[in-house]
Order: C-alpha cells, then structure tokens, then sequence
C-alpha cells in the first residue's frame, strides 16, 4: 500500500500533545485495512525516523439523532507511534 495513502492524518488533540512531549509518541488516524508493519514502514518513510512500537486501535463511530432518524459515524482507526529518543518530525513542532 502507498504510504500517503495509508496515513490519512495526523491527530492533534491536547491528549496526543501531551503524549508527544513526555512519551515522544505520535497519533495518526490509518486506513482501517493496515496492519502495524505497514504503519510502521510508512511513517518511517515519510518522515524519515525511526520507529520503537505502533499501537493501533479501531474507533466505532458514534452513534447520532439527525431529527427523528438516528444516523451513524463511520469506524475508522488509530494508530499510537512511538519513536527512538532523541528522534523528532518537524510537522509537528509547534503545535
């Protein structure tokens, strides 16, 4: 799979903030097809670090009233990057 492709987008939450300065962990919403070796070959390559561990996770959409029909979220998945120390990505310095 094409590794732009695969990672869809990067999460930026005060969670994920906070995970990056104490745990230098990044978090990324995935395709929901990706495996954890695919996670971990594409943010290697695209940001050019080196990667210690991927957690992922699968997100179920919420459920949600739109009026009187209940609709649905979509599912989608997350995956938790941890890098080698000392390692960074420029995208996210700043935030």
């Amino acid at each position: 799979m094409i590794p732009h492709r695969l990672i869809k987008r990067p999460l930026v939450t005060e969670k994920s903030t906070i995970q990056k300065e104490a745990n230098n962990q990044l978090t990324f919403e995935v395709d929901c097809r990706a495996n954890k070796v695919e996670i971990r070959r594409a943010v290697e390559k695209i940001f050019n670090v080196h990667v210690l561990g991927v957690r992922t996770i699968q997100m179920k959409g919420k459920t949600k009233r739109f009026g009187r029909t209940t609709g649905r979220r979509r599912h989608w998945k997350k995956a938790i990057v941890t890098l080698a120390k000392g390692e960074h990505v420029e995208f996210f310095e700043g935030v």
